[in-house]
């Protein structure tokens, strides 16, 4: 079974990413990582609230991590995802001899992608892409901004000059969506389509 990494990070649109997920963990393990302050803006995008398992004031941080997991778990109703919060730099994806088949970051903030193309690797997200860039690994980052500035577009250039594919979510019409959902679907189908994963859910040109 092929081994994914995905990053939900804080710009909007995590909608792809939650779509993402549901379709990866119908063919994949999925380790995934949040952005800590990605959690209210899935909320707000989408209605889906993953911090209910989530008790304040406690302080042991792999307690609140599995209470998370176990939440999104139970969302999808599988137990091939793995969730890691974004300071657990000790976590298994941030060492390059955990082994998988690629990383996506979907939606993939302007300071996420500054972090990356920079080799910063300030938190676990950007220290696991960071890993995949240096083992040669595939790397998609899908960047919500409009416009984008030429600092985006340098940081961008950088990244696909080692072959990191960008692809922001740019939707098409020729298929012809009647629904929010067909937009979605589109877009997150043109990323499992870089990555080779099997898909219906958008209609093809010429068919």
């Amino acid at each position: 079974m092929k081994k994914y990494i995905l990053a939900i990070t804080g710009a909007s649109g995590s909608i792809f990413g939650v779509r993402l997920l549901e379709e990866l963990l119908k063919v994949a393990e999925v380790h995934l990582a949040i952005s800590a302050n990605t959690f209210p803006i899935i909320k707000d995008e989408t209605g889906i609230d993953w911090t209910k398992g989530k008790r304040s004031g406690v302080k042991d941080q792999r307690s609140k991590q599995k209470r998370t997991q176990d939440t999104i778990r139970k969302y999808f109703k599988t137990e091939r995802l793995f969730f890691y919060e974004d300071k657990q730099i000790e976590a298994p994806i941030a060492s390059g001899s955990f082994k998988t088949d690629g990383m996506l970051v979907v939606p993939c903030s302007m300071k996420t992608l500054s972090g990356i193309a920079n080799g910063y690797a300030n938190n676990l997200i950007e220290r696991a892409a960071d890993v995949v860039i240096k083992e040669g690994r595939p790397l998609l980052l899908s960047p919500r901004e409009m416009p984008f500035s030429a600092i985006h577009l340098e940081n961008m250039l950088k990244l696909a000059r080692l072959g990191v594919k960008i692809a922001p979510p740019i939707s098409a019409f020729y298929h012809q969506p009647k629904s929010l959902d067909d937009m979605v679907n589109f877009i997150v189908g043109k990323i499992l389509d870089v990555f080779g994963v099997q898909h219906s859910l958008f209609k093809r040109w010429g068919n």
